[in-house]
């Protein structure tokens, strides 16, 4: 009886540790530029040509793996005569969409990324999220071959991307990293509007089997905290 109940006490002061200790956070921040892949502008996967901002949360569930949220802000802008496409050059649309987006996704590391390990962790990662992405719906009007506004709405996109980590300085740790998102609308730049503008003066173009993509390129700087945990619970 007294070694089952040293058994139960050893496993329930263990279940403690994991529970009250194993977390390791992050908070900080992403700088760096978006662009945008639909039918409007350039068809480069990476060309940042906007500025684009956010703040990130992480919880370290692993040394393999962690858990994220990230609020982000940029405008996407795309035009025509930049395309290096005379079809487009010649159409010349423009607009610029004011993007508002929040995830939630898991990053995988692929060495392990142990912060409380004597030399700094360094590693590549893969990410792979959703997210509620809130824009600007726009439409072509016929009658001026221009684009339009509409009201605003959220739908979903799925953003996924490869980043590389490490530890510059105690508690600090410095990413860079590319994120593609693909979005479930396809009217950010009004080729296919979602709703039927109240004008009822549009039309469509380009392609209706491709939904409108965008891609965040830059930096990451998170401030880590949380207490070291029990050598049995950190993977």
């Amino acid at each position: 009886m007294k070694a089952c109940g040293k058994g139960i006490t050893t496993v329930f002061f263990l279940f403690l540790c994991c529970a009250g200790t194993a977390q390791i956070h992050e908070l900080g921040v992403f700088l760096g530029g978006s662009n945008f892949i639909g039918d409007v502008g350039k068809t480069n996967y990476i060309n940042p040509n906007e500025l684009a901002l956010g703040g990130i949360y992480k919880w370290n569930k692993s040394s393999r793996y962690s858990y994220r949220a990230m609020l982000s802000y940029t405008k996407l802008h795309a035009d025509d005569t930049d395309s290096g496409d005379q079809a487009r050059e010649a159409r010349g649309y423009a607009f610029s969409n004011k993007i508002l987006e929040a995830s939630l996704g898991i990053e995988f590391n692929f060495w392990e990324f142990d912060l409380h390990s004597l030399h700094r962790p360094f590693t590549p990662y893969i990410y792979a999220g959703v997210a509620g992405l809130n824009y600007r719906m726009w439409y072509l009007e016929q009658s001026t071959e221009q684009l339009r506004p509409q009201k605003r709405r959220t739908t979903l996109a799925f953003p996924f991307g490869l980043g590389v980590k490490g530890e510059v300085l105690p508690n600090l740790i410095l990413g860079a990293e590319v994120i593609v998102r693909y979005s479930l609308a396809n009217d950010i730049d009004g080729s296919y509007p979602e709703k039927e503008p109240e004008a009822g003066d549009y039309r469509v173009f380009g392609s209706y089997n491709t939904n409108d993509w965008y891609v965040f390129s830059g930096i990451t700087l998170t401030y880590t905290f949380g207490k070291r945990p029990c050598n049995y619970c950190y993977d």
